[in-house]
């Protein structure tokens, strides 16, 4: 992981539940927001190293369900899945998220991203909070972080 790719909030002990990732994508707001509400985008990025997406379904509006099914390169299918709370193209997107794996099912936590241009580039401000291990907060920030590098590719 590298050093700028994670910032954690450690504030509090409320704070340690909460993931905060900033980043500066070289292309417009408008194409990083699609590549987080078409499946087709999705499924190139959104999964970290050594897993692969097998499936995935995005309905971006308020109420909308989304899924994402991925394999490790150990043969394990895991899933996260979650509700859409708030879209606004191209400002802003906030869904529940919950991870699934081995039959067994994570906290539901809240990611929130926000989009702004910046110079015909887009910051993105990424937070996901809810988290009830420090442990799984911080192999989630690292799994971000590697699908965040995926992404950046991906929109070259």
């Amino acid at each position: 992981m590298k050093e700028n790719d994670v910032t954690l909030a450690r504030e509090t002990d409320v704070a340690d539940s909460k993931i905060s990732i900033e980043r500066v994508f070289d292309a417009p707001r408008e194409l990083v927001f699609a590549n987080w509400t078409k499946a087709e985008d999705v499924a190139a990025w959104f999964a970290p190293d050594g897993f692969t997406v097998l499936g995935c379904d995005v309905d971006a509006k308020p109420g909308g369900q989304w899924q994402v099914t991925f394999r490790s390169d150990a043969g394990d299918v895991h899933e996260e899945f979650g509700e859409f709370i708030d879209v606004r193209a191209p400002d802003r997107l906030e869904f529940t998220l919950t991870q699934r794996s081995n039959g067994k099912s994570g906290p539901k936590t809240t990611v929130t991203v926000n989009f702004a241009e910046k110079g015909g580039k887009t910051h993105m401000a990424f937070q996901q909070s809810g988290y009830t291990s420090k442990d799984m907060r911080d192999g989630n920030a690292e799994g971000w972080a590697e699908c965040f590098r995926k992404l950046e590719v991906h929109l070259a």
